[in-house]
């Protein structure tokens, strides 16, 4: 056997490259974030396992040729572990802790080679970012667009935003609304705006968009709401995507439900890429136990955390990003269903 070494930003980017250098038969060994001193070779360092086609190893018996090959990736991993300076690989017997937190994360949903990093020792804030700011650095006002699937909470979200950052600071602030596509969506917005005593601007099309973000251009802080595009209506948004991925104001935060389960939510967040998100909000806090899927989305993603959203309290339940608080989330003691989880999966490593 023999191992190797890819350098990428991405796990997923560092298999495929992996798969078609060494073949299908690759093995994924380990992953985790590169040092400081190879990170300009990329983000993560992934190493994989290839069989060596040798004309030794041709001739062993089938038995002989699996324990000689056991043995041949044995020597490899502990020659690159010597090589990396001594860097730890997995073990159960390494420290006793570690597999209580890796099972505990896993049961969290969190990635699994994530998991594995922060079993190895790395800090689990060291895999995501935060970043509780509202507009784009050096513009002169805060431009805030909300996107995300139907039923995610971006509308409640804006007017917690609002109520917050524009109407408690005194700071003049507008919403506009290019939400026609939900039927009532509009008025609704109008109505909590109208208590906030905010005003409220509905927009039909990206241009009307432009024209009424350069009418409020007095206006400190600026909120817009989107349509919730579904899967099979993402063509319907693309003008108001290109609008908001190119318009040099706009800080857009893409809103995903935290109580999805992390597959659903990575397509989600794949259909919205169109949009250019800079930030990821995360809603519904409170309708799960299970926070893995956060920072899985933030790593894989490489965007920050901007807030974290749970019930219908304007504008109470909405709080900045902590890397503290998320790590508390995913960290936190599990509730009973998340228990037995973790020991089936303890059980089952050892």
């Amino acid at each position: 056997m023999k191992l190797k070494s890819y350098f990428s930003g991405t796990v997923e980017a560092a298999v495929e490259l992996a798969r078609k250098e060494l073949g299908e038969d690759a093995l994924l060994m380990n992953a985790r974030p590169a040092t400081p001193e190879t990170r300009h070779l990329g983000a993560y360092e992934v190493v994989f396992s290839a069989p060596e086609n040798s004309a030794a190893s041709a001739t062993l018996p089938a038995p002989d040729r699996l324990s000689q090959d056991v043995a041949d990736m044995r020597r490899e991993i502990e020659r690159l572990a010597k090589c990396l300076g001594g860097a730890r690989l997995f073990s159960r017997t390494a420290d006793p802790s570690q597999p209580e937190i890796y099972s505990r994360l896993i049961a969290n949903e969190l990635d699994g080679l994530l998991a594995q990093s922060v079993a190895q020792g790395a800090p689990l804030e060291s895999l995501f970012e935060v970043d509780p700011t509202l507009g784009r650095p050096g513009a002169q006002r805060a431009v805030i667009a909300l996107v995300g699937p139907p039923g995610a909470g971006k509308t409640t979200t804006l007017v917690k935003l609002a109520a917050r950052y524009g109407l408690a600071c005194r700071k003049p602030a507008q919403i506009i609304t290019a939400d026609v596509f939900r039927i009532a969506a509009a008025n609704q917005l109008r109505s909590l705006a109208d208590i906030l005593g905010i005003g409220c601007d509905v927009v039909e099309t990206p241009v009307a968009l432009a024209q009424a973000l350069e009418q409020h251009r007095s206006k400190e802080m600026v909120f817009i709401d989107t349509p919730g595009l579904a899967r099979n209506e993402m063509q319907d948004g693309a003008d108001l995507a290109r609008l908001l991925a190119a318009h040099p104001e706009i800080d857009t935060h893409l809103v995903l439900p935290a109580s999805i389960k992390p597959e659903d939510m990575a397509r989600t967040a794949a259909r919205y890429s169109i949009f250019k998100p800079a930030k990821l909000l995360f809603t519904r806090i409170d309708e799960t136990e299970r926070f893995g899927a956060l920072i899985n989305q933030a790593a894989r993603s490489e965007l920050p955390i901007s807030f974290l959203a749970s019930g219908q309290q304007i504008p109470d339940d909405l709080e900045p990003a902590t890397k503290e608080k998320i790590a508390a989330l995913v960290l936190g003691a599990p509730s009973s269903e998340l228990e037995s989880s973790v020991e089936r999966i303890a059980g089952a490593a050892a």
